[in-house]
């Protein structure tokens, strides 16, 4: 009685009570197979064999044993990992030779935690302080002074300018009148309390008026056209 033969397609021995592997319906012996389809692995150039894992990465291919961090040498099978260069580093070297440097505790800033980024420079979360308060700035604004960083509550107490009419700090746009700071909606007439900052007004016993609340008050009257004679001045801006 005869047997039918069952051989490896390209080498033509007989697969019978050997081990074969399959390729599009098509029969290969082992060592065929790896001759004509295995992948070479990258670190150590020789073929990824039957028997063992092929773990792969972007059509480049490894042994198990040989998927490893470039710089420690550990093992990333089953491991976050990330590639640089075409190198693969496991999270912490990564993180030690590429992530930025905490600009006040100098350590490095793990990936995915919370950052501040400054003109250049990076600090963890907890890290960025205002310098007066010495809590973290968080989300809210600040403002950089001589390389120090301010929120505002403790800008405005230590360096703004306090408006003399209502006593809060002056941040933007106020205006010197007598040599004292105001906001320039404070700077207002001391009769009609229209605002004065960049219109003309004049003054009396340091109070400063409008045109015509001083003129209704206080201006004399020329003898030749009856109209009110004033002194006018024009605030300066900080």
């Amino acid at each position: 009685m005869s047997v039918e033969r069952f051989d490896c397609h390209y080498c033509k021995d007989t697969l019978l009570g050997k081990k074969y592997i399959l390729k599009e319906d098509t029969q290969y012996c082992t060592k065929c197979y790896e001759n004509l389809f295995a992948n070479c692995c990258e670190e150590c150039s020789l073929p990824i064999g039957c028997n063992c894992k092929d773990l792969s990465y972007k059509d480049r291919h490894w042994h198990e044993n040989c998927f490893k961090c470039a710089k420690c040498s550990k093992s990333l099978v089953d491991k976050p990992f990330a590639a640089k260069d075409d190198l693969l580093l496991c999270t912490e070297c990564y993180s030690h030779e590429y992530s930025s440097k905490c600009t006040t505790c100098k350590k490095t800033i793990m990936p995915g935690s919370r950052k501040m980024e400054y003109k250049g420079n990076s600090w963890h979360e907890t890290c960025f302080l205002c310098q007066r308060c010495q809590q973290p700035m968080g989300t809210k604004s600040f403002i950089p002074k001589d390389n120090n960083y301010f929120c505002v509550p403790c800008f405005e107490k230590q360096f703004a300018y306090q408006c003399c009419a209502c006593k809060k700090a002056i941040t933007t746009g106020g205006v010197t009148y007598q040599d004292k700071p105001w906001h320039r909606e404070c700077f207002t007439c001391i009769g009609c309390k229209r605002q004065l900052a960049g219109q003309r007004f004049t003054s009396r016993e340091n109070y400063p008026y409008c045109l015509d609340c001083f003129s209704n008050l206080y201006a004399k009257k020329c003898v030749g056209c009856t109209k009110p004679i004033t002194s006018m001045f024009l605030p300066l801006n900080k």
